[in-house]
């Protein structure tokens, strides 16, 4: 997902792909644990996406005190 697509979701859309992105990095990390992770690349992939999330609703709480 780009940052621009991101962008575009409404707060209530953030929050509830933050938890869906929460929870493919916990059955990641848990088929990483079982030795059933094929592509370890998709752990860093899926962290970046949930930096990506955190980062636009921090920016939003930022923008809603300014006015």
């Amino acid at each position: 997902m780009k940052i621009k697509e991101i962008r575009a979701l409404s707060a209530e859309e953030l929050v509830k792909h933050l938890e869906e992105t929460h929870q493919e990095l916990f059955n990641l990390r848990f088929r990483l644990a079982t030795k059933q992770l094929v592509n370890h690349r998709e752990i860093p992939r899926v962290k970046k996406k949930i930096a990506r999330l955190k980062t636009i609703i921090r920016e939003r709480e930022l923008d809603i005190r300014k006015v």
